[in-house]
């Protein structure tokens, strides 16, 4: 890890600050509820009240609604703190800023884990920045942190769930290199470290440290852990000469020793059990993840000098791993629905009847009737886009749109003015993001580096299950899960281009320059995109040079 902590959050909370600025300045603009807020300000006030979703057009009776409750359950949070209108439509305190905070508040701490993933991940502060200041600076997330639907919580959950994998990565590996110092002689075999990058049992490979500045010096990681992997039985094998070989100690050259409790492993498992507690789409991501860490494990042991790596995860590691992945996930998943089994005025909460079997009975029936519903989506929508489509921002969601003449709502323009919330990404984000996931392909096939399938396989499990239904009516804002791992791919790509230390300094002066040219693009397209993204008056002529293509108008 780069080596002060101090300057490492110091930078990484500047990023996050500047994030949060952006997203709390007038967030109550526009005022009134917008877009699907008509749906979930509703929904949370019915929680905040009542424990469970209330119908809006009786202000009586359970509602029927389509998405878990956890993410209306912390709009619910911020309306009791700040402000709400009711179901008869009477307003209490401020309410855009009541239902709108949480987002803010978890679009910014979005930014901040993003960041400190990042961070961890190259093992470079300024890649970590890097990578939060690409994230803060994207319109759609900064558009989905200002307005109060559900998917800014979704987005944050997974990349929560993310520094969490990656936390557990380094602990495991740490733990393999303490279990596996204590085989080894004082003074024989090779020295053992943790993954801090020096050199070692899991060396810098194993642990995929890089240079402050790249991700080029990890694919050392190849060399180092091919001639470990070979060194290391002999060391077992020389400690083992002066005792008696037992059962154990042969299980523990076949399979590597046991890694104990993996807190952070856990604390993914929880993240992903309440991101899917927002949407169930969050499934597909527990998968991706739970693949990855289980080949994780595989690749340790076999860096370690397991002689059977495969069978030593799965003896070793898939008991804990089913429960982290499988067990907590479903166990945090119904603790989301508390709400629903402790009151007793929910939708279907008693339609079989009174009883513990009853409730969940009815449970059950509850969420038959909302696949059922997500099966049979498929009417016509203005702003409806194909998923592939996403990856080119073909068709971004108009929010918002009112068009104030001239002399009103501080319009100016004699020829009429434009106000706007547009769910727009960051041209180059999404493009150059999407593009260099060919490079991240090209990486892994290369180098088979860790950071490489990562970026691939997270924004695989986001994006490539919404092509499994066509006909499904779709919008651009659901790519909002794939953004931090575009980020993360070009973040790579920024790595390999500034160069390890050793590089010469055209190389690395010609590299650096390219990303500071490409950072400086990216704030200024934020910049000129701003006034769609936050409902700013401006001139129909100056609204409409920012509609590039007609899939944006």
């Amino acid at each position: 890890m780069p080596s002060s902590p101090l300057a490492g959050w110091l930078a990484t909370l500047s990023v996050a600050v500047l994030a949060g600025v952006l997203r709390f300045w007038n967030i109550t603009q526009p005022r009134g509820v917008y877009f699907d807020e008509v749906y979930y300000t509703k929904d949370a006030w019915g929680l905040l009240t009542a424990g469970y979703e209330i119908d809006a057009k009786s202000c009586a009776g359970p509602a029927y609604v389509v998405h878990p409750p956890f993410g209306k359950w912390l709009m619910a949070a911020s309306e009791g703190l700040f402000g709400y209108t009711n179901c008869a439509g009477v307003p209490h305190g401020d309410p855009e800023l009541g239902w709108r905070f949480s987002s803010a508040l978890f679009g910014t701490l979005a930014v901040l884990v993003l960041a400190r993933a990042a961070r961890r991940m190259f093992r470079s502060t300024l890649l970590g920045c890097f990578a939060g200041l690409l994230l803060a600076m994207d319109g759609l997330e900064f558009v989905q942190s200002r307005i109060g639907i559900l998917d800014i919580f979704l987005m944050t959950g997974v990349v929560v769930a993310l520094a969490c994998l990656l936390l557990d990565r380094d602990d495991g590996r740490a733990r393999l290199a303490d279990r596996l110092s204590a085989v080894l002689p004082r003074g024989s075999g090779p020295p053992l470290s943790t993954v801090d990058g020096s050199p070692g049992v899991l060396g810098a490979g194993g642990a995929g440290a890089v240079s402050a500045n790249s991700v080029a010096t990890a694919n050392s990681a190849v060399t180092a852990n091919s001639a470990v992997t070979a060194a290391l039985p002999d060391s077992v094998a020389l400690a083992d000469s002066g005792a008696t070989a037992g059962r154990q100690d042969r299980l523990r050259e076949l399979y590597g020793p046991r890694l104990g409790f993996r807190r952070w492993r856990l604390a993914c498992g929880v993240a992903l059990g309440l991101s899917m507690g927002v949407k169930w789409s969050a499934l597909y991501t527990i998968i991706g993840f739970a693949a990855l860490a289980i080949a994780w494990d595989i690749g340790a042991r076999r860096t370690g000098g397991a002689q059977r790596p495969v069978l030593g995860a799965l003896r070793r590691d898939l008991p804990a791993w089913a429960a982290m992945f499988v067990v907590v996930p479903v166990v945090v998943f119904l603790a989301t629905w508390t709400g629903w089994f402790v009151t007793d005025g929910g939708y279907y909460r008693h339609f079989y009847g009174d009883g513990f079997g009853a409730a969940w009975h009815g449970w059950w029936k509850y969420q038959m009737a909302v696949l059922k519903f997500h099966e049979g989506l498929d009417q016509g929508h203005t702003f409806a886009s194909h998923p592939m489509s996403w990856l080119v921002m073909a068709r971004p969601v108009a929010y918002y749109y009112s068009s104030p003449a001239y002399g009103t709502s501080g319009c100016h323009a004699p020829a009429g003015c434009s106000r706007e919330v547009l769910a727009l990404g960051n041209p180059a984000v999404w493009w150059v993001g999407t593009a260099g996931l060919l490079g991240m392909l090209a990486w892994w096939v290369a180098r088979r580096d860790w950071r490489a399938a990562l970026v691939l396989v997270g924004f695989g499990s986001a994006f490539l299950p919404w092509l499994l239904f066509p006909n499904r009516t779709m919008f651009f804002f659901y790519a909002l899960p794939c953004l931090p791992f575009l980020v993360l791919g070009i973040t790579a790509l920024a790595g390999l281009a500034l160069g390890p230390r050793e590089a010469s300094d055209a190389r690395r002066l010609t590299g650096a320059l390219t990303v500071g040219i490409y950072t400086i693009v990216v704030v200024l397209l934020f910049a000129y995109f701003y006034p769609i993204l936050a409902a700013q008056v401006i001139p129909y002529s100056s609204w409409r040079a920012r509609m590039w293509f007609p899939g944006w108008i």
